[in-house]
């Protein structure tokens, strides 16, 4: 390595606050992701003034098990007031910051090759935890604070836009959801003057599969018989058959991306609902699903579906979205919606017109959405570029 390689242990101390007098009270666990999560665990009978406190700028990272999950857990803590958290993560903060900064180094962390080191020294079995001396042993590249500040400046622009994009997605998503609820669930869709139908004596008739009234000419419809199913089409790979297809198509599995291959099997529009796996329901029993587009890859975890007619992907994704499915999940160690059952699902499906006027309200939305999705994953290209030349030791005069 070049001379500005140091050991990270030259540039941090470690610290042990504890919560005496359980003066802070924001409990927080780490992920995988390298992120801090609300803490989920149950802390009835546990002594909180044993926990360690964190303030802003200080890192919290987890050495346990980084052979196994092929990461280290490690997150830079920026918020003003302090948190706390498990006394099993070492606290460190950087002893200078005109010499190393905070932002730089969690940076450095981000890199998939700091994570493969670290596997790489991690020891312990199969599991594998990392030393700490470990650790502190592994290098990175130390440039004048101008030239760190340059680097983070860059990469906190991509972030920041990377966020308002996912803000306006969000946005997007929830409005969407709103017309559906307002014209599906409420029955407020604009009647044929164009005022909410229910609300203006639109006639109601009652629903037996439902227990309710619903608007008449409106019918309960399995979603096998408002959708196709694509599910022949499917072909997992195992990781060695990846390893030898890499590419630039998108491979999903239940949840997501698991990675890219050179070759596609779907070309489109479609829906993906997980078909089994430990949360492919959440705590409301609502199901796990996907919109996804574009030519991907998809294995046998999950189903896809593409939509009938009228009924649009658009609509189906919405309208499964607060649909309960706790009563046709199977399996007890390995949760499963199969096929039929998933095809089995009842859904409430409003006249032609109906849906011609909600494809057309809500459709621009989601193209908006997959062209933010689409300027995020160049986003996500230009930080691993940047990432990637942090490694590249140039003189100060040079510019990244």
């Amino acid at each position: 390595m070049g001379s500005k390689y140091k050991p990270i242990g030259d540039y941090i101390q470690l610290v042990d606050e504890r919560n005496k007098g359980l003066k802070v009270t924001s409990l927080l666990g780490l992920s995988i992701s390298k992120q801090f999560i609300k803490s989920v665990a149950n802390t009835i009978g546990t002594d909180m003034e044993n926990y360690k406190i964190i303030h802003k700028n200080q890192f919290a990272c987890s050495t346990m098990q980084v052979r196994r999950d092929k990461k280290m857990p490690v997150a830079l803590y920026s918020e003003d007031e302090p948190s706390i958290i498990s006394q099993a993560y070492p606290i460190f903060e950087i002893i200078n910051t005109n010499e190393l900064l905070p932002e730089y180094l969690m940076m450095w962390f981000t890199r998939s090759e700091f994570d493969r080191e670290a596997c790489f020294h991690a020891v312990g079995g199969v599991r594998g935890s990392l030393e700490w001396e470990d650790f502190c042993g592994m290098k990175l590249p130390i440039y004048s604070l101008e030239k760190q500040q340059e680097i983070v400046k860059k990469y906190k622009v991509i972030q920041n836009r990377i966020a308002l994009n996912n803000q306006l997605i969000t946005k997007l998503e929830e409005t969407a959801q709103a017309i559906y609820k307002h014209w599906f669930v409420d029955f407020e869709f604009p009647n044929e003057n164009g005022k909410p139908y229910k609300s203006n004596g639109g006639e109601m008739v009652f629903c037996r599969e439902l227990d309710k009234e619903i608007p008449v000419g409106w019918e309960v419809k399995a979603l096998g018989n408002i959708s196709n199913c694509l599910d022949n089409k499917r072909r997992p790979l195992s990781k060695e058959e990846r390893d030898g297809k890499k590419g630039v198509y998108p491979y999903y599995g239940a949840m997501s991306i698991l990675d890219y291959v050179d070759d596609y099997l779907y070309d489109g529009d479609y829906l993906l609902f997980s078909e089994d796996g430990a949360n492919i329901i959440d705590e409301n029993g609502y199901p796990a699903i996907q919109f996804v587009w574009g030519k991907f890859w998809l294995n046998n975890h999950s189903h896809i579906l593409d939509g009938k007619g009228l009924i649009s992907i658009q609509f189906l994704f919405n309208a499964l979205l607060k649909t309960n499915v706790l009563n046709i999940v199977t399996g007890a160690a390995q949760p499963k919606i199969n096929q039929q059952n998933m095809n089995s699902i009842q859904l409430l499906i409003g006249s032609d017109i109906v849906h011609d006027k909600f494809n057309q309200l809500v459709k621009p939305s989601y193209r908006l959405i997959k062209a933010y999705k689409i300027q995020d994953q160049k986003l996500e290209e230009l930080k691993e570029l940047l990432l990637a030349k942090m490694t590249k030791v140039e003189s100060e005069k040079e510019t990244l």
